[in-house]
């Protein structure tokens, strides 16, 4: 059988998998995900004697270590998965749910009810926890899905697949609402975005490279995630203290990460004191600070700070690597945001309400945070449980993508045998 003739076969497995996935029962989704949460556990060593096929062989084609970070999976993380199956068991499942409810001055009530988009398409790279991750997330939300994971973690892949496959098995549970295209071969990506006929919506998590693909060879609705070129501002007023902190939290806290700090902006009336502070301390940290050339000018000079190029304003590190720019107030430090970032986290420091309320309407991002790192951005972290994704764009859903942004919602209208005159 050809890759396009394979491919499709999933894609016709998973429209008929679908209609069973919207009829289940909380109770029998959550089954289902206890069942596979017990399965990884008790696989523990299998995930990872298949994990270490995945590592020597990145090792060996000299993947980059951003990426070979991602790709690692030990125990613990293992239990990370399970425990957050776990937590997809213990969300409100958001199907059926109707809200909105209004009376009509002839009597018909109309509301709107959340209901599953029906098949996912999900293409990702390197990290294990995104094949579990996307796997409950769509079996709490009733929709199946079709995982196509990156070539470089297809042994982990494989095995945690099995343990999906035995739990929803184990469940009682149609084993094709998941299905894992276990192909390394590039064409399975083209043909997975051809199916438009059987898959409702694409969710591309990767490099700018897969995201432009896709949405270059897709005629299926994109669910994307670009760039987290991420700011924070610190305003002429912050507790400087706190800014500091927030600071270093955001970026070394841990690098390779979309929701890593990558340009710092300083409002121009702040000493330069607190500037050489923050450095120092980056630096003592082994972050290199591509700096601004009114940064330099205010600085002691001393390795590990460099001058910053046009380019560093747009660039998302996802290493130690930090962009510094001074800027005139916030105004500028607004335009540089939406101007260079990409729409997905971004936070000012300060005590100014009206300047808080300023930096919230107009910065055109997915999160817009005050006096909080911007590693804050996350499903967990905002009660969504495990998220799918963070969605930079403006449709359908956007910023950390949990359940509810796996559904779309159906008007609903209850009569009493009204007529339309």
């Amino acid at each position: 059988m050809g890759i396009e003739a394979e491919i499709k076969k999933i894609g016709v497995q998973a429209k008929l998998a679908s209609a069973g996935a919207r009829r289940a029962s909380t109770a029998q989704k959550n089954r289902g995900l206890d069942e596979i949460a017990q399965h990884l556990v008790n696989a523990s060593d299998d995930l990872i004697a298949a994990n270490a096929k995945d590592l020597e062989a990145a090792r060996a084609s000299n993947l980059d270590a951003a990426s070979l970070d991602r790709l690692i999976l030990t125990k613990s993380g293992i239990q990370a998965m399970s425990e957050g199956l776990q937590q997809i068991c213990a969300l409100e499942d958001p199907v059926g749910k109707i809200s909105q409810m209004a009376a009509r001055p002839n009597g018909l009530e109309i509301g709107k009810m959340r209901t599953p988009i029906g098949v996912i398409g999900m293409i990702y790279e390197s990290r294990p926890n995104v094949t579990i991750d996307a796997a409950g997330l769509c079996i709490k939300s009733g929709n199946a899905v079709i995982l196509r994971g990156g070539s470089e973690c297809i042994h982990t892949n494989r095995a945690l697949f099995s343990c999906i496959s035995d739990g929803l098995k184990a469940a009682d549970l149609d084993p094709d609402w998941v299905q894992l295209i276990a192909t390394t071969d590039r064409a399975a990506v083209g043909a997975l975005l051809a199916l438009d006929e059987h898959v409702d919506m694409i969710i591309p998590r990767g490099g700018k490279s897969l995201i432009e693909r896709v949405a270059k060879e897709t005629r299926i609705p994109i669910l994307k995630h670009l760039d987290g070129n991420c700011h924070l501002f610190v305003n002429d007023d912050a507790d400087l203290t706190m800014a500091e902190s927030l600071v270093m939290n955001s970026k070394t806290q841990r690098y390779a990460v979309c929701n890593a700090l990558e340009t710092l902006l300083i409002h121009k009336a702040l000493p330069a004191s607190f500037v050489s502070d923050v450095i120092i301390r980056l630096v003592a940290e082994g972050v290199e600070v591509r700096a601004c050339q009114r940064t330099l000018e205010q600085v002691i000079q001393q390795s590990g700070v460099v001058p910053a190029s046009s380019s560093d304003w747009s660039t998302e590190y996802l290493g130690p690597v930090l962009a510094l720019k001074i800027v005139d107030d916030i105004d500028d430090a607004i335009r540089h945001i939406n101007e260079h970032g990409s729409n997905h986290t971004d936070t000012i420091v300060t005590q100014r309400l009206a300047d808080t309320q300023k930096f919230m309407r107009e910065v055109d991002s997915s999160s817009v945070m005050v006096n909080a790192s911007t590693r804050f951005a996350d499903g967990f972290e905002y009660g969504l449980g495990a998220e799918i994704g963070i969605s930079t764009d403006k449709l359908h859903a956007r910023g950390p993508v949990g359940l509810e942004g796996l559904t779309s919602e159906k008007y609903v209208v209850f009569g009493q045998g009204q007529i339309r005159g």
